[in-house]
């Protein structure tokens, strides 16, 4: 990886929410790069499984290659690979998550090497929700891509007697499979979403997107079936669909990720992206 730099850790400053951790790869040389942007999904982090392996590939493809850790992903600046925050984890919304997306942008568009003109973002499960949100909000981002994408936000909280005792006790846990952890989630969470619920559309977002839109989704998934893949490429005029037949959730990652090389579906995934970003930046 010789012609490739990284920085890791980078510290950003959100002033809404809190400091937090960016990821850059990116090409040597002298030439101004399209900037991509990465955003985990739910109970994820920047550095979760092959996100790594998946970043040095958009690097030797010639883009600025942006992951990152929301504010208040459960993570700290000294610890991104653990949720050593449940308080924080607890305390996130999708306002949050918009403002930290922005900051990212904010920050990563002064860089000299950026072309600012070929801007797109990425998003995985819970964060290709927000993405598509993201892209259809700010005219800089001209493309976007989502990997196993949700298509819609409300029907993912609780319902009935689960959503009642939520509401009443304000806190309602999630168990993290792999650490154990009981992850907290305030109803503070709903509350923003319901505050704000016009914006955080998803399928109006979809629909009214007038920018290329690759929509990747596996046939295995059990966290987001294909239906929803189905559904944003059915909103949208201006999307792409590519099946993965078999690929799960993660696309055949998994955390830790110990191998030197890409998962075969993750790496199918990415290289569609990458010739998806290279035609449409």
């Amino acid at each position: 990886m010789e012609n490739i730099k990284s920085e890791k850790n980078i510290k950003l400053n959100n002033s809404a929410t809190r400091d937090f951790l960016a990821d850059a790869f990116y090409p040597i040389n002298e030439q101004k790069l399209p900037l991509v942007i990465f955003a985990h999904g739910y109970k994820g982090y920047k550095d979760w499984g092959a996100w790594e392996l998946m970043a040095e590939k958009f690097a030797e493809a010639g883009f600025f290659f942006v992951k990152f850790n929301f504010s208040h992903n459960g993570t700290t600046p000294d610890k991104p690979q653990e949720f050593a925050d449940l308080e924080a984890f607890g305390n996130n919304n999708f306002s949050k998550e918009m403002s930290d997306y922005d900051t990212v942008l904010n920050h990563f568009l002064k860089e000299e090497n950026v072309d600012g003109n070929k801007v797109a973002v990425i998003g995985h499960s819970r964060g290709g929700g927000i993405t598509v949100i993201k892209a259809f909000e700010d005219e800089r981002v001209k493309a976007l891509v989502t990997l196993a994408g949700v298509s819609n936000f409300r029907y993912r909280f609780p319902s009935q007697q689960r959503f009642d005792d939520w509401k009443t006790s304000g806190v309602m846990y999630s168990e993290n499979k792999r650490t154990h952890q009981q992850m907290p989630h305030y109803f503070q969470f709903f509350e923003d979403f319901e505050q704000n619920e016009t914006r955080f559309d998803v399928q109006y977002a979809a629909q009214h997107l007038e920018k290329p839109f690759l929509i990747i989704q596996g046939t295995e998934d059990d966290a987001v079936k294909d239906k929803e893949a189905l559904l944003l490429n059915e909103w949208c005029k201006t999307s792409e669909l590519k099946l993965i037949e078999g690929a799960n959730h993660t696309f055949g990652a998994s955390e830790p990720w110990t191998e030197k090389s890409l998962p075969a579906d993750l790496q199918t995934a990415t290289e569609l992206s990458i010739d998806f970003l290279r035609k449409h930046l």
